[in-house]
């Protein structure tokens, strides 16, 4: 009984049903999708509040202390909408993937476990204290409160962005074929490698940015309308403040980022240039549509309607210098000697011999064949046997699949890419022409700016949304990266029992985000003087 809940993965390929592996992909997509609305928000505005309350103790100015109740109120009702779709997130490792959370779960168990412990606890104890503490504790330990709820809430993104980083890069395990699942060797490893700094410094300073841009949007409201003019101005200049500083730090570790992808998942860095064939001097495309159909992933020549590219980017943003090669596609999928790339199919063969000497180890160890179960153990502990064969482990359940499925979306990676890109600028531009005119007194004396800022309000949450497209697609066909693929992560349910959820979630998440949007635009029509 133990083996074959161990094995599960290695024979999921045999009757896999491609709809349930669709549908609970769009599922969790979908989650994870209406749980990232409300996430970056909470962390966004939890700092600005915080900072906005500092100025009211630090200069007792009551004027302060409005500005400060109005943002808490509304990051408040976000807060406590968020709350209910990320536990749903969390459930469906268990529900809808339960191979996954069988063969990673002793790695990805630990930082969920972390999050509930520290950061839940942490939030949900000050930020009771930060909302009914007014005038009922002392008013620095009621700016405390404020700060750790900020801190608590990034201290829970820190787990959650570990745990994904590990599925992106993992790092610090090994695997027990044993028990046929990877357990954690170095718990550092895992929660300081470079893809999981970057992944959390990159996530953070984008949801500052999305808070500042959420902050100006409103202030820029009230100045059209002429209301409540000193609040919008304050607040305008700390959210500027904050927008500046989090735009910068969001490129540059976006920048960090590209690096790091080019060197640990070079199929995603090239798919979000739509990059098939590698080379020297490769150029950044700034813009550009795309004209082939995505079905048709492994023909080189896909072309474009138009693009508009910069000479030497690509190579210069990766290597720091135009000399560098970025690989393509086909160098990945059909290998480049000279490069240093295995083509797919040697990749396939190899995972397929890790494979097979795994259910060759199980069933030895069923027939008590000691000397055959030693032998076949002792490989999984030989370094130059887990380079060559356990490394391409995931591959292995594509032996015998059309090598087009190991590429993920390269449209939409594409279109991710920019959007997020181009939208990241705009942001920088609005947050720095917001300060300055600010700090002028000028800000509210343009009334087709504070158009823009209110029409810009929206766009964050676009970018962050793309980003986490480029992330998770660009990441595909693998859930954790090439030691398991997707179809073989899935709890073997009925198709039209998730179906029926998906509906269901559909319907419930909708539900909840008008309603976030009626109640938070009650409150910002009553002003900060509303009840």
């Amino acid at each position: 009984m133990y083996w074959n809940k161990s094995l599960i993965l290695n024979h999921m390929l045999e009757s896999i049903d491609m709809s349930l592996v669709d549908w609970s992909r769009g599922q969790f997509a979908l989650t994870a999708m209406f749980h990232w609305i409300f996430v970056p928000l909470t962390l966004g505005l939890s700092f600005i509040v915080a900072f906005m309350h500092t100025i009211y103790v630090k200069t007792g100015d009551e004027e302060w202390k409005r500005i400060t109740k109005f943002w808490m109120k509304l990051f408040g009702i976000n807060f406590a909408i968020g709350v209910s779709t990320g536990i749903i997130l969390e459930f469906e490792f268990g529900t809808n993937w339960s191979n996954y959370s069988w063969f990673v779960g002793d790695i990805f168990g630990a930082p969920l476990a972390l999050e509930g412990i520290f950061a839940f606890f942490m939030e949900s104890t000050f930020i009771a204290i930060m909302f009914f503490g007014w005038n009922k504790v002392s008013k620095r330990f009621h700016l405390t409160a404020s700060w750790l709820t900020a801190f608590g809430a990034s201290l829970s993104a820190i787990w959650i962005l570990v745990a994904n980083a590990w599925m992106q890069h993992p790092v610090g395990t090994a695997f027990n074929p044993d028990m046929a699942r990877n357990e954690m060797t170095n718990f550092w490893d895992v929660i300081f490698s470079d893809v999981a700094v970057n992944k959390f410094l990159h996530t953070i300073t984008s949801s500052f940015l999305l808070g500042s841009v959420f902050v100006i949007g409103i202030s820029a409201w009230f100045l059209l309308r002429k209301r409540e003019v000193l609040f919008a101005r304050r607040s305008t200049v700390v959210a500027a403040v904050f927008g500046v500083i989090a735009a910068i730090a969001t490129i540059a570790t976006g920048d960090t980022s590209a690096r790091i992808m080019a060197r640990k998942q070079p199929m995603k860095f090239a798919a979000m240039e739509a990059l098939y064939e590698g080379q020297t001097h490769a150029p950044l495309v700034a813009i550009g549509a795309m004209r082939t159909d995505t079905t048709k992933r492994l023909n080189p020549q896909e072309e474009f309607i138009f693009k508009i590219e910069i000479p030497n980017a690509l190579s210069y943003m990766v290597f720091l210098t135009p000399n560098g090669y970025i690989p393509g596609i086909s160098d990945l999928v059909y290998g480049n000697e000279e490069q240093g790339f295995m083509p797919y199919e040697e990749r396939i063969e190899r995972g397929a011999v890790a494979i097979q000497t795994l259910k060759e180890l199980k069933k030895a160890k069923e027939r008590g064949d000691e000397a055959t179960y030693s032998a076949l153990r002792e490989k999984f502990n030989d370094p130059v046997w887990l380079d060559e064969y356990y490394q391409h482990f995931g591959y292995g359940y594509y032996k015998g699949r059309e090598l087009k499925e190991l590429i993920p979306n390269v449209k939409l990676s594409f279109y991710s890419f920019h959007v997020m890109v181009i939208l990241g600028g705009h942001f920088l531009i609005i947050s720095i022409v917001a300060l300055w005119l600010s700090l002028k007194n000028r800000w509210g004396n343009h009334k087709w700016l504070l158009w823009v800022a209110l029409i810009t309000m929206p766009m964050p949450w676009i970018a962050s949304q793309a980003g986490w497209v480029l992330t998770e697609l660009g990441r595909q066909p693998w859930v954790v990266y090439e030691l398991m693929p997707t179809i073989s992560a899935v709890t073997r349910l009925k198709p039209a029992a998730v179906q029926l959820t998906f509906w269901i979630f559909l319907a419930t998440f909708t539900v909840l985000f008008i309603a976030e949007i009626k109640i938070m635009v009650t409150q910002i029509k009553k002003g900060p003087g509303g009840k």
